[in-house]
């Protein structure tokens, strides 16, 4: 069903015109949002259609996603993207406003083609007009990344401005240097000495393997073995694994081969003998890499196999020509991956305002601070995916 934004707090010029711009995400041909998915201005794994498709089927609170699409010079050709919820849905505020859309990964910056991004971010923002918006809520954007430089340029000839509500610094990965250099420049040699010497002594449960995943035929039983790996640790404990919620397991398991089968997704496991110790998820898009998830088996942490993993993951990815970055997708400040990726993205969450001297958007502002907006991102940004 189309969220047309809580109707009692969203008023359109009519709900005819709330259809056409507020449409379900199922409605978009794949076709079309995968070539844009190739022309977008910046990537996103997670709004690649085979994942945000199947998270909002079955994903916990999750379900049921609408567009906001625009269209160029052919009624064919999908320009721009952007999955949203109202603001109701995402925090039962009863104000006219659109949320984009969590595609359970933390980053939401919309699909918006490179050829016509000013065109495209312009139509954006317009849809959201037209299903009766007065602001557009970005939430875990990139805050100097092209998608969002494409919606404020956007938004300045128009006379308006972003505010952001948010932000806050997390690890990258620089992946046009050589994998080897990088990690003795950031962890240096008494670091990576101790490293060996754990690695040593994961060796005496088996000899050390790191396999990628990258095929249909293969990936489907190592996210099954991710997965069992997720389920043993903490995330088990506290019942956000996976593999523990129907609706999460049922997403899991349509994404990944199907990003598989494009070459978008791959798996890398961490083996000692035939056991593994770590795996991890990790999605591609154009020339960008995003680490979704990592699984580790809790016998043997005191080897560090989160780490042995990222340490082969970092070598994996400096030497693949087809990736240029790496984005951690990890909370702020993380204690495993911040001292290994030394490059930080800005992310926050941004408000945009729809229409010029507008008191509403002043109401929704407010009602998002009174909220407790701020300490929701906080605890968003320590506790979300946390690897």
């Amino acid at each position: 069903m189309v969220d047309i934004a809580h109707q009692a707090a969203i008023k359109p010029a009519s709900v005819k015109d709330a259809t056409r711009a507020l449409v379900p995400l199922t409605s978009i041909e794949p076709g079309q949002w995968r070539a844009l998915a190739q022309r977008a201005v910046e990537p996103n794994g997670y709004y690649l259609p085979a994942w945000e498709l199947a998270v909002s089927a079955t994903a916990r609170d999750r379900v049921g996603a609408s567009a906001l699409s625009v269209c160029g010079g052919s009624a064919t050709r999908l320009i721009g993207l952007m999955p949203v919820i109202s603001l109701w849905r995402a925090w039962k505020i009863p104000l006219p406003a659109l949320v984009s859309a969590h595609p359970y990964g933390t980053l939401c910056s919309p699909l918006i083609d490179r050829d016509v991004s000013i065109e495209a971010a312009t139509g954006l923002l317009q849809r959201a007009r037209e299903a009766g918006a007065h602001a557009l809520i970005l939430r875990d954007v990139a805050l100097d990344g092209a998608a969002m430089g494409s919606l404020e340029d956007a938004l300045g000839r128009a006379g308006l401005k972003p505010r952001v509500l948010g932000s806050h610094l997390r690890a990258s990965l620089d992946a046009t240097q050589d994998g080897d250099g990088l990690l003795n420049a950031a962890l240096g040699t008494k670091k990576l000495k101790e490293l060996r010497r754990q690695r040593h002594r994961l060796a005496e449960h088996g000899s050390i393997s790191f396999d990628v995943a990258s095929k249909a035929s293969e990936i489907r039983p190592a996210l099954e073995n991710f997965l069992q790996l997720e389920a043993s640790g903490w995330k088990g404990l506290r019942g956000t694994a996976l593999i523990q919620n129907a609706g999460d397991a049922a997403f899991i398991r349509r994404a990944v081969p199907a990003l598989a089968e494009t070459a978008q997704c791959e798996i890398v496991t961490l083996r000692a003998g035939t056991t593994p110790v770590a795996a991890g998820i990790v999605l591609r898009h154009q020339d960008r890499a995003f680490f979704f998830k990592l699984g580790i088996d809790e016998r043997f942490a005191k080897y560090s196999p989160g780490v042995q993993l990222t340490l082969d993951l970092t070598r994996h990815l400096c030497a693949d020509p087809s990736i240029a970055s790496a984005d951690s997708t990890a909370s702020a400040d993380h204690p495993m991956i911040n001292p290994i990726w030394r490059g930080r993205l800005a992310i926050g969450d941004v408000l945009m305002p729809l229409h010029r001297n507008n008191p509403v958007v002043g109401l929704i502002h407010a009602a998002l601070v009174a909220h407790g907006y701020a300490l929701q991102t906080a605890r968003r940004a320590i506790q979300l995916l946390r690897k």
